[in-house]
């Protein structure tokens, strides 16, 4: 899609009210069906990291953009382990960590997710496997399917040396073994601060479940989840804005 459907296309309809809600959301659906774009992006079974951090008890956070954030969120708040997952923005500055402003492509930040997990219970190593086979495309430089620009870029964006030391490790062991056909392009961060998004934005996937963008691109990753990794699927998926109502 052009920039101009795909703007359309994932607005969020809090923006609109009455009638022109409807007249929005007709015309983004439209366009979406409409538009010639790059179909939705398939799973790759892929081996796990070599090199993964020890189970330890309390909570860790790990932070990776590949695409669209609410895609993103939407996989790994069915992912065991995790107790929540919130939809941002990394690699810019705070007052840059507007949708609006991302969006331009020029703030350095990428759309990107920040997951609180239990490495008791998921490693930050099978993290990065679901975030390399389901999640997003790591072939894919400056673009997630129908999205495209460096605040879609495929980063991760590590929280200490180990997970550098991780990253780095699993990246080169996909690489070799070729599992993708193609080079991977997933950069590695670090010292970047996550900025959450908008409260819109979060469990959209969730909230949105017919949503064309959502059905096309992003529900095919829970299937794909559910598939590859059943036991690390969760049905119920951990919500942000439940919790921070509770």
């Amino acid at each position: 899609m052009n920039g101009i459907d795909r703007k359309a296309a994932r607005r969020s309809p809090v923006f609109a009210k009455g009638a022109l809600a409807a007249l929005v959301l007709s015309v983004a659906a439209a366009a979406f069906w409409q538009t010639p774009a790059r179909s939705a992006e398939d799973a790759v079974v892929i081996p796990p990291p070599a090199v993964d951090e020890k189970a330890a008890s309390g909570t860790e956070k790990a932070v990776f953009a590949g695409g669209c954030f609410w895609g993103m969120q939407g996989v790994f708040q069915h992912v065991k382990g995790v107790s929540k997952a919130v939809s941002g923005y990394t690699g810019g500055s705070a007052e840059n960590a507007v949708y609006e402003v991302v969006g331009t492509g020029r703030t350095g930040h990428a759309e990107s997710v920040e997951i609180t997990y239990d490495p008791s219970k998921v490693t930050y190593g099978q993290l990065l496997q679901v975030y390399f086979s389901v999640a997003h495309n790591p072939t894919q430089l400056n673009y997630q399917g129908p999205d495209e620009g460096t605040q879609y870029r495929s980063t991760v964006f590590a929280e200490n040396g180990e997970q550098k030391k991780i990253a780095e490790s699993y990246i080169a062991q996909l690489g070799k073994a070729k599992v993708f056909g193609k080079p991977i392009v997933t950069t590695l961060e670090t010292g970047k601060t996550f900025y959450p998004a908008e409260d819109y934005h979060q469990d959209f996937l969730t909230l949105n479940p017919t949503y064309p963008y959502i059905v096309y691109n992003d529900l095919p990753k829970i299937a794909n989840l559910k598939a590859l990794f059943p036991g690390l699927y969760s049905e119920k998926p951990v919500l942000v804005l439940a919790s921070s109502k509770s």
